[in-house]
């Protein structure tokens, strides 16, 4: 009993992590985004920008206060996961063809899960742990937080205006990107640069993912020699 009554104030604290509160926030922040998704998008676009933002937030004050933890670690996987899997839902109700949106949706979890479980299989610390990668695109991404920030942040940036510029539940989707595009704004030029960061970041899934593919296939195979 005096053991577990130990176990408790320490289980506590690790919920109670500075970081982990900032990620607590983030899920508070998008389910009000999502809440008024149709009916205001311009609050929602702000709310879910900043909970993306407070991602690099909770990594810093693990970072500075020394409160790193598998937890945190997770809640935060979690909620970039489920929130930008929300968003692609909602954009593939608004356009056409909205099978686009469910492709990048699937993509986007089967890599990151392979990605975790692969580094589970090679009893690496991290996901992020790629040295050993063959591929130099992937190693840039997550060895270079800048590029990786551009990229992520392109990803989003891109979904949000898709979901401002849409006038209607049946839109074209290639019709209003180039249309978009052609108009030589402001708004066009960060159209054009966030779908060049997206392109990129797709890519990188697909990478990321068979080469998690690859871990797992290789952990069966010497599996199977040992026995």
């Amino acid at each position: 009993m005096a053991n577990k009554a130990k176990q408790r104030p320490a289980t506590l604290s690790v919920y109670l992590y500075i970081p982990n509160i900032v990620g607590y926030m983030r899920v508070i922040l998008n389910c009000i985004a999502f809440a008024v998704c149709f009916s205001n998008k311009t609050l929602f676009s702000l709310l879910y920008f900043f909970s993306f933002c407070c991602d690099a937030v909770d990594g810093w004050c693990a970072r500075k206060f020394n409160q790193v933890s598998t937890f945190g670690a997770v809640l935060d996987m979690v909620t970039d996961r489920v929130s930008t899997a929300c968003l692609l839902v909602i954009l593939s109700q608004i356009y056409r063809p909205s099978l686009a949106f469910l492709s990048l949706l699937a993509l986007d979890i089967a890599s990151h899960w392979l990605q975790m479980y692969s580094t589970f299989l090679s009893g690496k610390t991290s996901h992020k742990d790629v040295k050993d990668s063959t591929s130099w695109l992937f190693r840039l991404y997550y060895g270079n937080r800048m590029f990786m920030g551009y990229c992520c942040v392109s990803c989003e940036v891109l979904y949000i205006i898709l979901l401002l510029i849409a006038k209607n539940q049946t839109e074209n989707l290639i019709k209003v990107v180039v249309e978009s595009l052609m108009q030589c704004s402001p708004l066009s030029l960060l159209l054009a640069l966030s779908i060049f960061g997206w392109s990129i970041k797709q890519i990188i899934n697909v990478i990321q993912m068979k080469t998690a593919a690859d871990v797992c296939v290789l952990y069966d195979i010497e599996k199977q020699h040992k026995a």
